[in-house]
């Protein structure tokens, strides 16, 4: 196969019920498109029969570049693998394995690609997720957007087409903790949203845990906001003003009213209240220490254990 214009990127965990619909539709998409389109698929440690499906795939269509990741390492690592993997000359397609990204999208990108965009993203205009889901993802934006300090787009994935340039600088950034939207907003160069109505999965269930859903949140937060720190510094001053005022009005009562009783209540209200901002405090500092220690180990960000490229193991 000639070196693609295009790399629709694509990662995969536990996706063996999808899949098979994905291709289809990827299918008809290369069909019905001029420029050579090739179609990378990062398998991110999955346990069912994902990597053998793909591995058939690669085998029998050299339109299909697969990689195949020594462990799970979580959707983030994964869709840097595809990325650092793509060979797209003009563009790179990224979407999610489970259809809910509807692929047909990608004319509809181009033409804003043509039109001189380094980055075509996707907003989300309506979700058809649970209502907790859709209440908790609309707060988050919300609350992202106005205390970090790049303008990361509201109700915005993953789901984009990026340029050349921009998949390169992306390649280059090293960080461990990864907020990809995040990361692209940062790039800069002209970018411009595109509004759509995000599908149900087609088959099988999200593979995106509460627990994985809060690390990509506080990655968002920890790693493009100074909120967290300026948060604390204000409290801590909120704190002393507090015990300030509290400490005068002692000081009042003893020397112009009725003699202070010393008691529990008020020794319990100073310890709660340091001890709480003293642990907020260093919950908040752990947080970018923790963030710096992951960091200063310099291991790569993900292990690719094979590569199918053009029907060749890699």
């Amino acid at each position: 196969m000639e070196t693609p214009q295009i790399s629709i990127v694509a990662p995969l965990y536990n996706e063996s019920e999808s899949l098979p619909l994905l291709v289809d539709r990827l299918n008809a998409l290369m069909d019905s498109m001029p420029m050579t389109i090739e179609v990378v698929l990062v398998d991110d440690g999955s346990r069912d029969n994902t990597p053998l499906m793909m591995r058939q795939l690669a085998l029998t269509d050299d339109r299909y570049h697969c990689v195949f990741l020594s462990r799970n390492h979580g959707h983030q690592l994964a869709l840097s693998a595809g990325i650092a993997s793509a060979r797209g000359s003009e563009a790179l397609f990224i979407i999610d394995g489970d259809l809910q990204d509807p692929p047909e999208l990608l004319p509809e990108f181009y033409k804003k690609l043509r039109e001189g965009y380094d980055v075509v993203y996707a907003v989300r205009r309506k979700r058809k997720e649970n209502m907790a889901k859709r209440t908790s993802y609309y707060l988050f934006y919300r609350i992202l957007k106005s205390i970090s300090y790049v303008e990361i787009p509201l109700d915005s994935g993953d789901f984009s087409l990026i340029s050349r340039r921009v998949a390169n600088v992306l390649i280059k950034m090293p960080e461990e903790s990864r907020y990809l939207r995040g990361m692209r907003t940062w790039i800069g160069f002209k970018q411009v949203g595109y509004e759509y109505e995000r599908d149900e999965r087609v088959a099988g269930e999200s593979k995106y845990t509460l627990k994985q859903l809060f690390k990509l949140a506080y990655n968002g937060i920890f790693n493009f906001s100074e909120f967290p720190i300026k948060f604390m510094t204000t409290t801590g001053a909120i704190a002393i003003l507090i015990s300030l005022i509290y400490f005068f009005a002692v000081v009042i009562k003893k020397l112009f009213f009725d003699p202070v009783i010393e008691g529990f209540t008020a020794l319990l209200f100073v310890v709660i209240l340091f001890s709480g901002v003293q642990l907020l405090a260093l919950g908040i500092i752990g947080e970018y220490v923790l963030r710096i220690f992951f960091q200063s180990k310099n291991r790569p960000l993900f292990i690719v254990k094979e590569e199918i490229v053009n029907r060749e193991y890699v």
